[in-house]
């Protein structure tokens, strides 16, 4: 596949998670996709695998999370594309904001996206996943 059916494909299912719409994000993915979340004491973190890990982050990420993302650069080369983007949103269970520039690694194959590797701010998104000793903000 071509570097700008890649991107294509990336900046589609950009726009599906924007739309909310789970049946063609995963027809934009590989079956066995592997998507990597970094960090720890926050909701998202792990590594989700397959329609079913996928189908898990989304309901868990719709429960517990706000956000608005903006994918502002495509860049690629092969099989690869690298999205520079930036993330506001809010942890519900606290209701703490958090602001998040972040690096999304995402590997293509035959058009479906196979491997996902975030790089987020893991520190923002686990101050905002804490509760204060008070209890939620």
């Amino acid at each position: 596949m071509s570097i700008e059916t890649n991107i294509q494909a990336v900046k589609d299912f950009f726009a599906a998670i924007g739309r909310g719409d789970r049946e063609a994000l995963l027809a934009l993915v590989a079956e066995d996709i592997e998507w990597i979340i970094p960090g720890k004491d926050w909701p998202l973190a792990g590594t989700h695998r397959g329609h079913a890990g996928l189908t898990d982050l989304l309901e868990t990420a719709s429960k517990s999370i706000e956000t608005s993302t903006e994918p502002r650069e495509f860049v690629a080369q092969g099989d690869r594309v690298l999205v520079l983007g930036f993330t506001s949103g809010k942890i519900k269970a606290t209701n703490k904001m958090f602001e998040d520039d972040w690096i999304f690694a995402i590997t293509v194959r035959d058009g479906r996206l196979t491997n996902i590797r975030e790089y987020v701010d893991t520190q923002a998104l686990a101050r905002a996943s804490q509760i204060d000793a008070s209890g939620p903000v």
